[in-house]
């Protein structure tokens, strides 16, 4: 058989491929000798056009020891730092292994692909007012803070600082043993990362962080987008401890806690003075200890925010889209605090100051500051099982373990301007469906009251005294053997509109958020007497803020659901409250100052009895030496007894012949009397009491 002869070269064609083949590889050859030639030089340029444009934005020294090849396109930085002018070392570390981009050789500028970075320092410094990082988060670094402004802007310069960290974050890179530090007179913080790796978004670290005695250790894990300034990360507890909150103990006295946060940054605007963020967050077993919060830790198990913050000039809000989650319970949130020049200036603000021209003494006013609050608060309606089922751990005794049916829903409205603090105002509202009810009772029994039942009190979280409240007292009275003057006295003085209103007076809270915020103290209270009774019966004396939330969410049971009548309330309410040592109820009491029984009271001194509800333990001051009522009582017995008048509970004559005193009998004289008057010497008369104008809860 005869062969084809279609691929058979013939001696000057193969000599020319040979020919050709071995010029482009002569070609490459000589381009890689080229590379290998001038590398070194596009290295040292490259560096040298690193050093200028760091030192060109920041005022220092940046220094790279040596930056060699240590193979076709892997490249060795040794012994990089940075100093600031006049200022500590910020930054050192002993090598960098970068992968770079061997086209870019060609180019004439080298382009980094991949970063190791082995013992990394990054030592931020503060000593008074110099330290050797702020200048990094300036518009231009070389150019001072404007100290001219009045107010500063952290709208602005944390949108500077998220840029300036998200404009340095490397593409890829991974550092080996990362170490991060902070310390100023009075505060040192250590960070710790044997690893952290960014790779194409992905970050992954574990790291140890010591605040001055605080250590917390947590693995951390998530992704970044520099271009869009977007980032989410979650940080894992390694240990039992948890990971803990810094300064939180050291200033506020307390405890933030959690097993697992996630946070995110989503999104960033910065836009007429004003930055805008939005992201979300998320904890997993988070533990709150504060004294005036709850008597014990509460723990959310899960909770979540997804917020939308905006800060700028005098301005700080948490914006209407912002939602939070607590457990199964969901809310909207909107917040706001703003402190505006208002548009009077006040004498106070006056300065004085003398022109250059004319040395002459010329007034100039600064504008005064309001400050303006405002917090909204509204959720859908919630299942009520949801409802009692997310409440934390630890912070409602009474009511773990409560099951209902029906759905409740809540909002608050709170404003205020401190300009104009008497016009606060302050709405809430806990709204059930129709079909809502309690279908069984968890630690406590709320309807326990409309029976006989044990009371106890305590002082300062210890029991001091257990009796029953019922007829197997002989020291408990039926409130129909209660003299009418004593019950519509306190009435009158403690809560006129008690048999009209569902347990809350709102005008009476708006007054006394309006007198403690003048004060800028507890001076006030808004207490009905149905909080009263909750608070006795089922509550401690400790003014914490859950105590307060849970007194109200029993209050609104107990009233919305008319799970005890007002008049068996008011009748346990006489029954419980305190009037003096180791004296509870109207029957003690009035077996204790006056010798007699209840139903026995005269106008002068069921008006007396009111007069001590709010502060029993100070009877005495009520007294002088010799057993009678100090003159300034007298206004308090006048303005009572005037508005009892006016409502038709006394007449005329029993008013115009009240006389502002009481005769003591039994163990209070005792007590109280400390000397006798001079034979034939009588009693000082009253001086005349000028009546002030006295906000009184419901007149």
């Amino acid at each position: 058989m005869l062969k084809s002869n279609r691929y058979i070269l013939n001696p000057r064609t193969k000599k020319r491929l040979l020919w050709g083949a071995g010029g482009v590889l002569a070609f490459f050859l000589l381009l890689i000798a080229l590379l290998i030639i001038f590398r070194a030089r596009v290295l040292d340029y490259t560096i040298e056009q690193i050093v200028e444009k760091v030192e060109n934005r920041y005022p220092g020294d940046f220094n790279v020891g040596k930056a060699e090849f240590v193979d076709l396109n892997s490249v060795v930085l040794s012994d990089l730092y940075f100093v600031p002018d006049n200022r500590d070392t910020l930054f050192t570390t002993d090598s960098v292994y970068a992968a770079i981009s061997v086209r870019s050789i060609f180019k004439g500028r080298i382009v980094f692909k991949r970063l190791d970075v082995a013992n990394a320092y990054l030592t931020a410094r503060k000593n008074g007012d110099q330290d050797n990082f702020s200048f990094l988060f300036r518009k231009n670094a070389q150019t001072p803070s404007d100290t001219t402004r009045t107010s500063r802007n952290y709208g602005e310069l944390l949108n500077r600082l998220i840029e300036t960290a998200f404009d340095n974050v490397p593409d890829q890179v991974d550092f080996r043993n990362l170490n991060v530090s902070f310390k100023s007179r009075t505060r040192t913080i250590d960070m710790k990362m044997p690893y952290l790796t960014i790779e194409d978004g992905e970050i992954d670290s574990r790291m140890s962080v010591l605040t001055d005695s605080l250590l917390n250790n947590m693995r951390v894990h998530g992704t970044i987008d520099p271009r869009k300034y977007r980032i989410a990360g979650s940080l894992y507890a390694t240990d039992k401890q948890g990971i803990r909150l810094p300064y939180i103990e050291e200033k506020f006295n307390g405890t933030v806690a959690f097993d697992t946060l996630h946070l995110s940054l989503t999104d960033k605007q910065f836009r007429r003075e004003r930055l805008t963020i939005k992201g979300r967050a998320r904890a997993k077993n988070l533990v709150l200890h504060h004294a005036k919060i709850a008597d014990e830790d509460v723990l959310v198990k899960d909770s979540a925010v997804d917020y939308a913050l905006t800060i700028g000039p005098n301005y700080y809000s948490v914006d209407e889209e912002t939602v939070v989650r607590i457990n199964k319970a969901v809310a909207n949130l909107h917040a706001v605090y703003q402190n505006p020049p208002s548009e009077a200036p006040s004498q106070k603000a006056k300065t004085t100051k003398k022109t250059a021209a004319a040395g002459k003494d010329e007034e100039s006013r600064e504008p005064d500051v309001t400050r303006i609050y405002d917090l909204k608060v509204q959720t859908k309606a919630i299942p009520a099982n949801d409802f009692f089922e997310s409440l934390p751990a630890g912070l409602f005794e009474n009511l773990e373990g409560i099951r209902a049916e029906g759905t409740l829903q809540y909002k608050l409205n709170f404003h205020v301007n401190m300009d104009s603090i008497d016009r606060v105002k302050f709405d809430s509202d806990l709204d059930a469906s129709k079909d809502f009810k309690i279908v069984e009772y968890g630690n406590t029994n709320l309807e326990k009251i409309k029976g006989q039942f044990e009371h106890t009190v305590y002082e300062y979280g210890k029991p001091v005294r257990t009796f029953m409240v019922g007829p197997s007292n002989p020291f408990y009275s039926p409130i129909s053997q209660i003299s009418p003057l004593l019950r519509d006295a306190i009435l009158t003085a403690e809560d006129a509109g008690f048999y009209r209103h569902n347990g809350f007076h709102e005008e009476a809270f708006r007054q006394a958020i309006a007198a403690n915020l003048k004060k800028n103290d507890f001076v006030r209270g808004g207490s009905t007497i149905s909080m009263q009774l909750v608070k006795n019966v089922f509550l401690t004396r400790k003014k914490t803020v859950a105590r307060k939330v849970e007194e109200a969410i029993i209050v609104w049971l107990i009233e919305n659901q008319d799970l005890v009548s007002k008049n068996r309330m008011f009748e346990v309410y006489l029954n419980i409250i305190e009037w003096g040592p180791n004296v509870y109820g109207a029957k003690d009491a009035s077996r204790f100052y006056f010798g007699k029984q209840p139903s026995e009271l005269t106008l002068a001194e069921a008006i007396f009895l009111t007069s001590i509800i709010p502060s029993p333990k100070k009877y005495r001051s009520s007294f002088d030496s010799y057993g009678n009522l100090r003159s300034w009582k007298g206004g308090y017995f006048r303005l009572i007894a005037g508005i009892m008048l006016r409502r038709g509970k006394i007449t005329q004559e029993e008013y115009d012949n009240l006389t502002p005193n009481v005769q003591l009998y039994g163990r209070a004289r005792d007590l109280i009397v400390t000397e006798k008057l001079p034979e034939g010497e009588e009693e000082e008369e009253e001086p005349e009491y000028e009546l002030k104008p006295i906000d009184m809860l419901g007149f």
